[in-house]
């Protein structure tokens, strides 16, 4: 069974000034934590309540975590570690992966995601799904967007978290670094260019931002260009994570 001082320590990774502290994140459910078990991800531990131990156990043996990761807790206890209304009993921590700006920019992908001033967790885990969908794996994140390790962002993502890389930047600058290597800068607003228009023969970085503010003044300094999807009916806007999957449906197409 875990002690108290492990439990506190545990619940504490739902915090985010823990979380950033300790270079860690908590995962719940089954399908995240198999996709993260099988990444390259550093799993530290797996929490399970005694409830969910004798009812899949099956699940537990097929992770392959070695017995001194695995922690089992009474149901209250494990309440305390989990951020969802009915936990499904597994919980898993893994260490977070530092990626740097040289790394992104001696990749060789085509294609990078920018997310500018995502606040909402639901729409900036489900883009981070569809980036996975369409096999974009280089998302650059602005500071002024929410964490990523955020609990409700994790559980949009549905594990794609684990098979993507997230850059932070605090400085818009550096899409100089990238504009260098031949990218161009492409701002997704509702003022931009036709997408299904739009010539796809160039490096691109595609950034998606806030549908109530639209790309900031520091963003459309570096931008090339502005791309939107054509409005037919009467809609005021599109959802940032639908919009997303048109276009990246679009742009990807001669991938």
């Amino acid at each position: 069974m875990i002690s108290s001082k492990q439990l506190k320590y545990f619940s504490s990774l739902l915090t985010k000034k823990y979380r950033l502290k300790e270079k860690k994140f908590i995962v719940e459910g089954e399908r995240s934590i198999r996709e993260g078990v099988k990444s390259n991800f550093e799993c530290e531990a797996i929490l399970i309540s005694d409830e969910y131990l004798e009812r899949k156990k099956d699940f537990l043996d097929s992770l392959e975590i070695p017995s001194e990761k695995i922690y089992t807790l009474k149901s209250n206890d494990f309440k305390k570690i989990s951020d969802t209304k009915s936990p499904q009993g597994i919980i898993a921590v893994f260490l977070k992966k530092c990626f740097e700006m040289r790394d992104l920019l001696n990749d060789e992908a085509n294609l990078i995601v920018m997310l500018e001033n995502i606040s909402d967790p639901g729409n900036l885990g489900t883009i981070i799904r569809n980036c996975d969908w369409f096999g974009i794996t280089n998302i650059i994140q602005s500071r002024d967007s929410v964490e990523y390790t955020n609990p409700k962002v994790l559980r949009s993502t549905m594990g794609s978290i684990f098979h993507t890389k997230i850059f932070h930047i605090n400085d818009y600058t550096d899409l100089k670094k990238l504009k260098s290597k031949g990218f161009e800068i492409l701002c997704a607003d509702i003022e931009g260019n036709n997408v299904f228009n739009y010539e796809n023969d160039k490096k691109k970085v595609i950034v998606f931002s806030s549908e109530a503010h639209g790309p900031s003044k520091g963003i459309l300094k570096y931008a090339d260009d502005k791309i939107t999807i054509p409005k037919i009916g009467k809609a005021e806007s599109l959802n940032v994570a639908s919009a997303s999957a048109v276009i990246l449906a679009e742009l990807t197409k001669s991938l």
